[in-house]
């Protein structure tokens, strides 16, 4: 049985270690006066920080969901380590050995005999990357680092970014990391190693030019690799899969590199790939950060606002980089509807000749790339000016439909303050009066039908969170019975707040419930006949064809997650009711109901942060 590290051991690594240059790894911290330091919580959403450290004491504490600690606590929050992996892992970094006891005090084991999974799969890695740098100058990586120079990434540019070879042997690094006593288990475990159709381990990664991902701590939790040759099968780009350390939503390559100049200048440029990430940075522009084998989504924004320091008092800039093609620009307009997460700004910079960063640096040099940057355009003006495009406003119907059409974007933009302003320019571009297109905004924003005010027809998940979240749940209910019905049955039509998506939900309920259904068209037409508005069946039709808004197989986790975002505002609802109830009631007069209401107060409070916990997690 392991033993318990002693207690003194445990005392001592709090001492040495630098609380705030642990949670400065994870979280941008500003002096905030009295010797604390402050920042965005990485536990929840906040706009304005509440998440204070105190160096002097070795403690956190975060004022908006009340978590708190020293150091070791964050690792096993932050990290899921388990306490004795997180007291190995600050010993490590403090230089300090630790003893380990058993129940009579006696020395058992030395720290590095049994270290945690997380440890083992982490030095993995990074003997992987020692690997996959050697191999990079061997003669057979020669197409290799072609390739790197071709691009403009000389030894040094590889050296720095970590850059190296997978070779062309089926089991090179395995065998490599077997001989340094790394399990079979701890190679598939890490994703570098998978089982062949024999049963035999091989390598993840054959002859293709590999980037180690790091985390903001520089520590290696992943790879992407780039194939070389004609005749490799595989895809383009090929990632580590999902690990213990590597999950691809949270992942921003270069956030080692970048994210000491994202704190100290508020500004982030969001590229596309890893040759982009290199060439901005070798051009001078050092905040460039890219997503790895997925689209920029909610938990990239989480991870950059905290690096950020986005709240409402700080002037953050965040500047995405798309080609100028058709698929570029379609990728601009689905960054628009993540944009509203961020406090600070938000703008793009549109490559010319569809040239990405690096082939702009390749062709016109590092002060073309720095050029790009600076010519970055307010991502809602992209927006406003590429649904305009789509119609004649040579014609009184052309200038309508426009008109419709901006007016659910203006009603987005974060800052009031410039909304009478792209008020007053794009007016005039409709022919509009400015009071008419002000009342179109203010129509929109203040929930009004298309009947009573100029507004485009749009699905109702394009301007609400929750009602993005509902519109999931109900896709997953009707496309995944099998997957969504146990948890998605057990929900009423409460949280349903729009008409048509709670017609959805009751017609589920009436057709049986998807807990009982088969995918399939069977279910869909049962469904559909079960509404009873035409409305809400073609919705139903909708919905059954319409993506996720993932781009992996839904679970029962993802599900769960849905349910707990939809049900939030109804239980914070009950909440408020009972808050209000329990200011009317006389504790001294009326003990028994207000100990009631109090109690109950306490378990719906429970049940919102359980629910938030949950709903963390949703695909927005």
């Amino acid at each position: 049985m392991a033993g318990r590290i002693r207690d003194a051991d445990i005392q001592l690594v709090r001492e040495r270690v630098d609380i705030a240059e642990v949670i400065g790894e994870r979280v941008t911290l500003r002096n905030a006066g009295g010797g604390n330091l402050k920042g965005l919580c990485p536990f929840h959403d906040e706009r304005s920080p509440s998440f204070n450290v105190t160096p002097a004491r070795g403690v956190y504490h975060c004022f908006g969901c009340g978590v708190g600690g020293d150091a070791i606590t964050f690792l096993t929050e932050i990290d899921g380590l388990t306490f004795v992996e997180a007291v190995e892992r600050m010993a490590a970094r403090a230089g300090l050995k630790l003893t380990y006891e058993d129940i009579d005090g006696r020395v058992q084991r030395s720290p590095s005999s049994q270290p945690g999974l997380k440890q083992r799969l982490l030095e993995a890695h990074t003997a992987a990357a020692a690997f996959y740098t050697e191999r990079l100058i061997d003669p057979e990586a020669e197409t290799a680092r072609r390739f790197l120079t071709e691009r403009g990434f000389d030894r040094d540019a590889a050296a720095t970014f970590g850059c190296g070879y997978a070779p062309d042997a089926w089991d090179a690094l395995t065998k490599h990391l077997r001989a340094k006593g790394f399990t079979a288990e701890e190679l598939t475990g890490a994703g570098l190693a998978k089982p062949s159709r024999t049963g035999n381990l091989i390598d993840r990664f054959r002859r293709r030019l590999v980037w180690p991902i790091r985390d903001s701590s520089a520590s290696t939790i992943g790879f992407g690799a780039r194939k070389l040759f004609e005749d490799d099968q595989g895809p383009k780009y090929l990632n580590t899969p999902e690990t213990p350390l590597y999950k691809k939503s949270q992942v921003l390559y270069g956030i080692d590199l970048a994210r000491r100049e994202i704190a100290k200048t508020g500004r982030v440029v969001i590229v596309e790939g890893y040759t982009d990430v290199m060439a901005c940075h070798l051009a001078g522009v050092p905040v460039a950060v890219a997503t790895c084998g997925t689209a920029f989504g909610a938990e990239h924004i989480r991870i950059l606002r905290r690096f950020l320091f986005d709240s409402e008092s700080a002037n953050g800039r965040i500047v995405f980089t798309f080609d100028g093609d058709e698929a570029g620009q379609r990728a601009a307009l689905k960054a628009f509807d993540e944009e509203q997460r961020f406090v600070s700004q938000t703008y793009i910079a549109v490559t010319p000749d569809g040239q990405d960063p690096c082939e702009l640096r390749q062709h016109k040099g590092d002060e073309a790339v720095r050029e790009l940057i600076e010519r970055h355009t307010p991502l809602v003006q992209f927006a406003l000016d590429r649904e305009i495009a789509k119609h004649d406003l040579d014609t009184a119907e052309g200038r309508l439909h426009a008109t419709r059409a901006i007016a659910p974007l203006l009603a987005r933009v974060k800052d009031r303050g410039l909304v009478d302003e792209y008020i007053g320019d794009y007016a005039g571009r409709l022919g509009k009066e400015k009071a008419e297109l002000r009342r179109a905004v203010a129509g929109v924003a203040s929930g009004q039908s298309a009947e009573e005010v100029p507004a485009p027809r749009r699905s109702p998940d394009a301007d609400s969170t929750q009602l993005r979240a509902q519109r999931e749940i109900l896709k997953l209910a009707l496309q995944h019975p099998q997957v969504a019905g146990p948890y998605f049955d057990a929900v009423d039509a409460t949280p349903f707040t729009d008409p048509n998506y709670r017609a959805v939900r009751e017609a589920v309920e009436a057709a049986g419930g998807a807990g009982k259904a088969t995918a399939g068209a069977n279910w869909i037409a049962g469904v559909s006949a079960s509404c009873a508005e035409i409305a809400a069946q073609a919705l139903v039709n909708e919905l059954a064809v319409e993506e996720l808004r993932i781009d992996r197989e839904p679970d029962a986790v993802y599900v769960r997650t849905l349910l707990a975002r939809i049900q939030r505002p109804v239980v914070e609802a009950e909440v408020a009711d009972l808050k209000r109830r329990l200011q009317r009631v006389n504790p001294s007069t009326d003990k028994d109901e207000y100990m009631s209401l109090f109690g109950k107060l306490m378990g719906l409070e429970q049940h919102v942060r359980s629910l938030r916990d949950q709903a963390a997690n949703a695909v927005e």
